[in-house]
């Protein structure tokens, strides 16, 4: 049911929210999910130069990577307005997300999109409870995830995103610390890349955050 709007949202409606946002987020798979204030949000001017050095696949194709993405004062600005947020994690078999047998097999791609979608439903849900401005971030391109052989529609002038129900800018695209964020939640997050081998990483991490009032 669709909830009205408050001028101020009374504290135990506030409380009762963001707990049932929590458990939404276990129920629709991930691992762990946290409340947390929006001082404990890093933003990292360093997290976004990696989309520059070693230049990333993604940079400069969608709408929501670098260069096209919020600048980091704006991000700042932004999460100082709100209060508590929702972080989330799940974790992804370490195959299903290191190797050229999960891009190959689409894996990668599997486990953005469930990331994407946990964001995007708790987003929504805040939306009709009445916490309108809510915004979430997943983690990764959401043009791999998404559109991974078509250009981005949302940079062509007049179109917007095929997916804007889901799409968004990962945590690292605004320069959010989200390894450092996982780690200090007691999180066990690993670094991945090209050259990692499956059987040597516990599990891999994939990490979404929604701030909602």
């Amino acid at each position: 049911m669709v909830q009205k709007i408050f001028e101020e949202v009374p504290l135990e409606v506030l409380q009762h929210d963001l707990e049932k946002y929590r458990q939404r987020a276990l129920e629709l798979g991930a691992a762990d999910a946290r409340i947390i204030t929006t001082d404990m949000i890093l933003i990292d001017e360093r997290v976004r130069g990696k989309c520059h050095f070693p230049r990333c696949g993604s940079f400069g194709t969608s709408a929501h990577c670098p260069p096209h993405a919020m600048d980091l004062d704006q991000v700042r600005k932004i999460v100082k307005k709100f209060q508590y947020a929702l972080f989330t994690m799940f974790k992804v078999p370490s195959e299903e997300m290191i190797g050229r047998e999960a891009i190959s097999k689409g894996l990668i791609a599997r486990g953005q999109m469930k990331n994407f979608e946990i964001i995007a439903k708790i987003e929504a849900e805040a939306f009709y409870d009445g916490y309108y401005l809510a915004m979430g971030f997943a983690g990764g391109p959401c043009k791999r995830a998404f559109c991974p052989d078509k250009e981005c529609s949302a940079l062509v002038p007049g179109k917007s995103c095929h997916h804007q129900g889901k799409a968004r800018s990962a945590m690292e695209a605004v320069g959010m610390d989200a390894y450092l964020m996982a780690a200090k939640a007691g999180w066990e997050i690993y670094p991945v890349g090209a050259s990692s081998i499956p059987s040597e990483v516990p599990h891999g991490t994939r990490l979404g955050l929604v701030l909602i009032y």
